[in-house]
């Protein structure tokens, strides 16, 4: 049985994160990296138990301005409608902080935790932070895979008109107008193939709302990702092997976001799943658990 830490807030190089670990902390570390908006705990307890059960000491941690992390509420973030016409312009825009300074978090995260190198795993928004990692960091990644992301190429394929304008909706201010656009975002983004049970969608968001709900560091992290453009140079300096996980189907981040990642990192290796959207729902658990660790497997033994 792999063990569980209790959440401790950390320093990570001045900015102080939340973060839980699983597993035995003499064995390989693997980092797992969230996306936009969401907390750590959307990397559900025992998909990390059992990614720590196949030899890793897997830490988990809510990114600055999520969870349990640091706030930034001081700073304000330009909102949706106005990155969105500054990225189209090219406009130059002020940020609170940029996608590099959650790069150098998680660095820094390592330096704390006394890990020289670890095996870097991001979902969406955490992919993208994840690729900055490896290509500004090599020597602090074993191995690289990024779940449902992008290199940020503005000429790839962008979400329906319907999933901006959800995404746009303004933020709720009690838990039931919370849940009602959260079920509504979920069902426009979600893996076709496997939906979730209703009761059990609406506890989980119902959680993660009681534990922290802060629509303003989401607009901040939205405003980093807007900054931070397209990543594709970067992306081609990457050393460390990757895989690139997608789903055929997902609505948010288009596949051809996925082949074109896996296409800009020299032999990262790409994973197409057909039914899978922009979530990590869990009958596909066992499926990422035996990706990932066979992975992470490979690299150590090359």
């Amino acid at each position: 049985m792999s063990k569980k830490s209790e959440e401790r807030l950390i320093d990570a190089g001045g900015v102080e994160l939340n973060v839980q670990e699983f597993g035995d902390a003499s064995q390989p570390a693997l980092l797992l990296i969230m996306g936009l908006g969401m907390q750590m705990i959307s990397w559900p307890e025992i998909f990390c138990k059992r990614l720590a059960a196949e030899g890793y000491r897997v830490i988990r941690f809510d990114n600055r301005d999520a969870g349990l992390s640091q706030k930034f509420d001081g700073k304000r973030a330009p909102g949706p409608i106005k990155l969105l016409a500054a990225s189209k312009l090219r406009l130059p825009v002020k940020v609170p902080y940029r996608l590099h300074d959650m790069a150098a978090d998680v660095v820094n995260l390592l330096e704390a935790l006394d890990i020289d190198a670890a095996h870097i795993v991001g979902a969406s928004m955490g992919g993208m932070i994840a690729q900055l990692v490896a290509a500004l960091y090599p020597e602090r990644v074993s191995s690289l895979t990024s779940i449902m992301s992008s290199s940020g190429n503005p000429k790839l394929p962008q979400p329906r008109p319907v999933i901006l304008a959800t995404l746009m909706t303004p933020a709720a201010d009690n838990e039931e107008s919370y849940l009602k656009n959260a079920i509504k975002t979920w069902a426009l983004i979600g893996s076709p193939a496997y939906p979730p049970e209703d009761n059990e969608l609406r506890e989980r968001l119902r959680f993660a709302y009681r534990r922290s709900y802060c629509p303003g560091g989401t607009a901040r992290q939205l405003a980093a990702i807007a900054d931070c453009g397209s990543r594709a140079r970067e992306l081609q300096t990457i050393i460390a092997p990757t895989l690139v996980i997608h789903g055929k189907d997902d609505p948010l981040v288009p596949v051809e976001a996925g082949i074109d990642t896996a296409e800009l990192i020299p032999g990262a290796r790409l994973e197409l799943i057909e039914g899978m959207g922009h979530d990590l729902p869990q009958p596909l658990w066992s499926r990422f658990v035996e990706l990932i660790s066979d992975h992470a497997r490979s690299a150590i033994a090359n």
